[in-house]
């Protein structure tokens, strides 16, 4: 391949480096533990609540995090998902829980898992990919993982990717805790919904040739399998698919020896500094 065939892949790995630090946000602290970067449309509410503290925002602790959430909610800064994520400062500690919806706008780190669901052919590799549905909030209707979900409180991550896996594409849970981790990918983007600071834990999993995954809770439409050869035609020539899978997918790319060493070594490059 030539410098300029690499264009592509590079861009969808600077798309999801789109955040400038700190930019318009302001710290926040829980006591003297740093976690996020507020947004600009928390300013007023969080001043409200008595958080302001000179140049930054500060709770009395983590474990007000999540009463947090639920008055951003009740002012309808954010949609809640309802379901509860860790909060980690910047030493990686857990400080406390908030609702998933809040974690953009406070700019928290957040981790997730993404499942690369192969199956092993005599003509060649393949890949389940899952077509988002359209009434998902975000990138509805995009290509997608088998499986892929944020980490819940209380789950590591191989147990919230054999939870995900069951929900969004009933793959039974002594199949999918066969999956091996291949990588962890980190990245800062600037959303509609705010800040993206992500951890993605990426799995592989060698499915037998005659498993079909099943859309289970809504999250996706359905499912195809694809060559891999297809799917690499579909990241390097489209916007298909979505933002961070395209990194999860550039990964397996290298891995799978889909590119030449020199230009391995580029987008390697590229991809350690997501």
């Amino acid at each position: 391949m030539h410098d300029d065939s690499l264009a592509p892949f590079l861009a969808h790995i600077r798309n999801c480096q789109t955040a400038i630090l700190p930019g318009p946000r302001r710290e926040v602290l829980a006591g003297d533990a740093s976690f996020g970067l507020a947004d600009p449309l928390l300013f007023e509410a969080l001043t409200a609540l008595g958080y302001a503290d000179g140049p930054v925002f500060r709770l009395p602790d983590g474990a007000a995090l999540q009463s947090l959430g639920e008055a951003l909610a009740a002012q309808r800064l954010y949609r809640p998902h309802n379901e509860l994520f860790d909060v980690f400062d910047k030493s990686g500690a857990v400080i406390g829980r908030i609702d998933r919806g809040a974690l953009p706008l406070l700019g928290c780190t957040a981790a997730g898992v993404h499942l690369n669901g192969l199956v092993e052919r005599p003509e060649g590799v393949f890949l389940w990919m899952g077509h988002r549905a359209d009434n998902k909030r975000l990138d509805p209707g995009k290509l997608d993982h088998l499986a892929a979900g944020g980490i819940c409180t209380g789950l590591s991550p191989l147990q919230a990717l054999i939870k995900e896996a069951g929900e969004e594409a009933a793959i039974p849970p002594d199949l999918a805790a066969q999956a091996q981790p291949v990588a962890t990918l980190r990245y800062a983007m600037a959303r509609p919904e705010g800040l993206r600071q992500d951890t993605l834990f990426c799995y592989d999993l060698i499915l037998p040739p005659d498993f079909e995954p099943q859309p289970v809770d809504g999250e996706v439409a359905f499912f195809e399998l694809m060559p891999i050869e297809k799917v690499f035609g579909i990241v390097r020539d489209t916007n298909d698919v979505k933002f961070n899978v395209n990194l999860v997918l550039i990964d397996l790319f290298l891995r799978r020896g889909l590119f030449s060493a020199e230009d391995s070594a580029r987008l390697r490059q590229a991809l350690d500094g997501a």
